[in-house]
């Protein structure tokens, strides 16, 4: 710095010396103020997103009860609980059901936990209507389903437990528990995990897959340090599910009087390669218009059941590349999510796992077979976390599937022996870039990803029927998580909700394809999926810039396909079943498929 400026300027007679001597200074301090200036002036880049917990603000206040807080004694203690974005109330706006648990002591009466059922009230706020609803059942809550299995427009609900499961008929808003007459509450002491509506057989019924984890009896289970698989880095702790008795999936046939078949064995579910089954999603993952059925398991390969046309399945994971990661390993799965995320018209399959391993992407071939490009892709760096609830979704409706991950680990000891894992995780959130790789963009997405929690359970959902996803997710042992994406664009989008009528009401398995200029976005509705969870069933596209839908073709879960015309963008519409033109039987969206082919 200049201290003395007429001293300094004394030697220089002429203005040329002046300024030939103040010249190098002046433009170092010239440019040095104009890069700070432009560091303190320049606006933020946009973010792509940026989420905020809004849970409190919105009223979600249950608090998640499930198992000792500081250690875990039984797996049972562990595994959490889903969540459920579904429209109970017909109004055209989205609630959201948590499932919740208990503990080894099970308080009983009024203090006892419950599920809880949060009434949407349009305006970012959300009103506890439980008890008025009929659903403040408790007990070692898991997963939860939604779909209108009796065809009466009313969505219903099943929920998984370990010991009965539930199935929740909704009569205009009122929840009656109907799982005995319906014949769908399994054994005694049955471990359902994640659950399904399907129909399997295209007859116009909902089906339900349910899949089963352990079978799991508390007085005999070994406790922490008993066995080779209780403990964990030379920590003690519960034990499982290696060395724990396998429990078979389930899959129930909907008779159509309210009643439903247990056809387990003989379709071929019981029969599978993996077992300590966790989530369930379904896909048409050959094309072939039947529906067929992906099960993450834990330790063990994952299941990929085939649908043989004929009210039977194969499981066919390991044939088509779906069973293990690309080193030939099984891995330890918690929760799925499907979507077409490299826009080549076919579903694919994204899976999370246990901590110190990555999570795995399936890219569906067109063959057959899956490959896994967990690597490729860019998703192969995050190990330290234990993942769950997980979900595609174009958080910047750029028409790129996103991924959302909520991770948390099973073991409370892990803090308090310094494992190189913490308990409480903060979640992942990858961009998807558009040329079938991804970028993370975690730490630059707000609060509500960084944010740490022992999360499980995971759905999405436009709550606000504005074309934004949100996301709620489940907790351990803590209120949900309410994350709403703050960060605003100009691209544009459409959602989908479909009306079954020769089909199932809900039209669960329809396929969606649809023309936006030179690309072809495809996607099915669909019951169930991430972990043990719910998202809403409208089926969701970013367009990016285009204004205009140039077709859209639905197949419906009967195998026979319609075109439509005159959708809005940047709304939801209602597509009913035999009001658009008819394909022909059994015909498939081919044509536009090979279009979108042709284009690349």
């Amino acid at each position: 710095m200049i201290r003395n400026v007429n001293a300094f300027v004394e030697p220089f007679r002429t203005r040329d010396a002046l300024i030939q001597k103040f010249r190098g200074t002046a433009v170092f301090l010239f440019l040095w103020g104009t890069v700070l200036g432009f560091a303190q002036t320049q606006p933020k880049p946009t973010a792509i997103a940026h989420f905020t917990d809004q849970a409190e603000k919105a009223g979600l206040l249950a608090l998640n009860v499930f198992g000792g807080k500081e250690t875990k004694k039984y797996i049972i203690e562990t595994t959490g609980t889903g969540v459920a974005i579904f429209d109970y109330d017909n109004d055209g706006w989205p609630d959201i059901f948590l499932v919740n648990g208990t503990t080894l002591e099970s308080s009983t009466g009024k203090d006892a936990p419950t599920n809880h059922l949060y009434r949407n009230n349009h305006d970012g706020t959300f009103t506890d209507v439980t008890q008025a609803a009929g659903l403040s059942g408790g007990g070692w809550g898991q997963g939860v389903c939604a779909g209108d299995y009796d065809n009466d427009g009313w969505e219903d609900l099943y929920v998984t437990y370990y010991g009965h499961n539930h199935l929740f008929h909704n009569e205009h808003g009122v929840f009656k528990d109907v799982s005995e007459k319906a014949g769908v509450a399994g054994a005694k002491q049955a471990w359902g995990s994640g659950c399904a509506f399907v129909d399997y057989d295209r007859d116009g019924k909902l089906d339900l897959m349910v899949a089963n984890y352990v079978d799991f009896d508390v007085s005999t289970a070994p406790l922490p340090g008993q066995g080779t698989s209780c403990v964990w880095k030379g920590v003690p702790v519960m034990c499982g599910p290696n060395g724990l008795k396998r429990a078979p999936n389930t899959l129930y046939h909907n008779r159509g009087d309210g009643t439903f078949e247990d056809v387990s064995v003989k379709s071929g579910i019981a029969r599978a390669d993996g077992f300590y089954s966790l989530s369930v999603s379904t896909l048409d993952y050959d094309n072939d218009g039947w529906p067929d059925i992906y099960v993450a398991c834990d330790s063990r390969p994952s299941i990929l059941y085939h649908n043989n046309h004929d009210g039977t399945f194969t499981d066919v994971a390991v044939v088509a590349g779906a069973a293990l990661n690309e080193d030939g390993r099984e891995q330890a799965g918690m929760g799925t999510t499907i979507a077409d995320y490299d826009g080549d018209g076919r579903l694919d399959i994204f899976k999370t796992n246990f901590s110190d391993d990555t999570a795995t992407l399936y890219h569906n071939n067109g063959d057959g077979t899956f490959t896994d490009m967990t690597f490729n892709a860019g998703l192969g760096l995050r190990t330290k976390y234990l993942g769950w609830g997980t979900m595609f979704l174009d958080i910047d409706n750029d028409g790129w599937p996103d991924l959302l991950l909520a991770n948390g680990h099973v073991y409370p000891e892990v803090d308090k022996h310094h494992l190189g894992a913490d308990y409480e995780e903060p979640r992942i959130l990858y961009h998807n870039n558009g040329n079938g790789t991804f970028t993370d963009i975690s730490e630059s997405s707000g609060p509500g990803i960084t944010m740490r929690s022992s999360a499980r359970g995971l759905a999405v959902g436009d709550l606000w029927n504005d074309g934004r996803m949100s996301a709620v997710i489940s907790n351990m042992n803590a209120r949900p998580s309410l994350l709403v994406n703050d960060a605003h664009n100009s691209n544009h989008w459409v959602a989908i909700k479909t009306v079954g009528t020769k089909s199932n009401r809900d039209g669960i398995g329809a396929r969606i394809t649809l023309k936006v200029g030179k690309r072809i976005l495809v996607n099915e509705v669909r019951s169930g999926s991430s972990y043990d969870s719910q998202s809403d069933m409208r089926v969701h596209f970013g367009l990016g810039v285009a204004t205009k839908i140039e077709s859209i073709e639905i197949r419906w879960p009967n195998g026979k396909s319609e075109s439509f015309g005159g959708l809005k963008t940047d709304a939801i519409n209602t597509l009913t079943e035999g009001t658009g033109v008819a394909l022909g039987s059994e015909a498939t969206p081919t044509g536009l498929l090979m279009h979108s082919q042709s284009q690349k």
